[in-house]
């Protein structure tokens, strides 16, 4: 008790000097792939004692078989639900969980569109990571998936899913993406009929498909020689299985323009509205962030607020974003207003948006909107937390490795004219899909 208390108050001041510490934008990544197919990303910082990894799979909800979406997510978190034997042995989830806590290493599963997968947090020095590592290695490649721990998730989701059910937020979401997506993956979305339909056998499957050697992707950041992050790297897949390429997904189609209206007792109309746009890795992405920033994206100094809040008082906050992903990610308006003003609201922000769209920004919004993008840019990387997830995406999506190196010159080389190029390309304003619920009246919901 006294040695985990002594790490963990050591844990404790090492990230407090993280968080004092100032962000570097250079970053001397280093890259291999191993034997086994594994690629790795790899970042030494010996700042602090501390060493961040983080393991990632194409096993994201794209990837869930008809009929079974919540598959990648409650294959992720069962990791957790124990292990069997392999060379040791098995340890339950509350021997898992006390075994990375008696080191004070902190880990995190999870899942998202495109992947999946573990991240961890442990002391570098040899005798903590070593059993956070070995407790990780083991969680990957010898899962158990007990019964009872699977019948006690699947529960879990649907009294999520229930309750979702009654927020007008996660309504709107999910109608947003069933619109925009059609009968894309990225539309399928968990339900208890699916939920339900899922077994045991359904979770090994999905494991050996896809957490495989020759797909993962590893991150790390943090006290280590080359040598030692070469060796942890090796021994984390070292018991994974190799596997065939994973068969292509469909394209995503550009949804017909539509509107859908969901009745709801809310007091506000949650209102959403956007189409797929980008894809990670496009070119256009740094004249699409800063056009986003002055559109919707500045918070307070944005034309959507300026317009729907400030001048006409429509809603408390109104947003727009892109969220590039494997394949085309949503470009997505968001705001809500009173049910009396949806209207109103929904007509100011179509119009914003198209004027936008042919005008793009003016000089001084360019300026202020690269000023501000820039000088937050120390904001995504001032911590081993941020730069681990910064890494996985670069290697998960296959991004240049200077990426983070060269983000704020991109930044600053945009201009005008490619902030309306790219707009136009990626969004058309009479091919949006719009979501209004809380009206009272109703349209169909899209299916998928």
């Amino acid at each position: 008790m006294k040695k985990s208390l002594h790490i963990l108050l050591l844990l404790s001041s090492s990230l407090a000097l993280l968080c004092a510490a100032p962000a570097r934008a250079a970053l001397a990544v280093q890259s291999w792939t191993q034997p086994d197919g594994a690629r790795v990303f790899f970042v030494a910082n010996h700042a602090l004692p501390m060493l961040d990894v983080s393991v990632q799979f194409d096993a994201g909800q794209r990837r869930d078989p008809a009929g079974k979406s919540g598959l990648a997510e409650l294959t992720v978190a069962s990791l957790t639900r124990g292990v069997d034997g392999g060379t040791a042995a098995p340890l339950s989830e509350a021997q898992i969980l006390d075994g990375f806590a008696d080191v004070a290493a902190q880990q995190h599963v999870g899942a998202g569109q495109d992947r999946a997968g573990v991240s961890l947090r442990t002391l570098s020095s040899l005798p903590e990571r070593e059993v956070a590592l070995g407790l990780l290695a083991r969680m990957l490649a010898h899962p158990a998936f007990p019964q009872a721990a699977l019948e006690r998730d699947k529960a879990l989701t649907i009294a999520n899913l229930r309750e979702e059910a009654t927020k007008p937020e996660a309504i709107a979401e999910k109608a947003f993406m069933a619109a925009a997506y059609g009968s894309h993956p990225y539309a399928a979305d968990a339900s208890e009929a699916s939920v339900q339909a899922i077994t045991r056998d359904d979770l090994l499957a999905f494991h050996r498909s896809h957490y495989v050697a020759n797909r993962a992707i590893i991150a790390m950041i943090g006290d280590l020689t080359e040598q030692q992050a070469r060796a942890i790297a090796a021994a984390l897949t070292r018991d994974l299985p190799q596997a065939a390429p994973l068969p292509p997904l469909p394209a995503v189609v550009a949804p017909a323009a539509r509107e859908i209206r969901i009745a709801h007792p809310a007091s506000q109309s949650h209102i959403l509205i956007g189409a797929p746009a980008i894809v990670r890795g496009d070119p256009d992405f740094f004249a699409l962030t800063v056009g986003n920033y002055v559109l919707g994206g500045g918070g307070f100094v944005s034309r959507l607020t300026d317009e729907v809040r400030e001048q006409r008082g429509l809603s408390y906050s109104v947003y727009s974003g892109f969220s590039p992903l494997a394949q085309p990610g949503p470009f997505q308006i968001g705001l809500q207003t009173k049910k009396e003003q949806t209207d109103e609201a929904l007509r100011v922000t179509r119009a914003t948006l198209q004027r936008f769209l042919q005008e793009g920004p003016s000089a001084a919004e360019l300026k202020a909107a690269k000023d501000n993008l820039a000088g937050g840019f120390a904001l995504r990387i001032d911590s081993n937390a941020k730069l681990l997830e910064n890494l996985s995406v670069i290697g998960f999506y296959g991004l240049p490795l200077d990426y983070l190196d060269h983000w704020i010159e991109r930044v600053r080389a945009v201009t005008v004219e490619q902030v309306r190029v790219a707009l136009r390309k990626h969004v058309q304003a009479d091919a949006l899909v719009s979501v209004i619920v809380g009206e009272e009246r109703a349209t169909p919901a899209a299916k998928p």
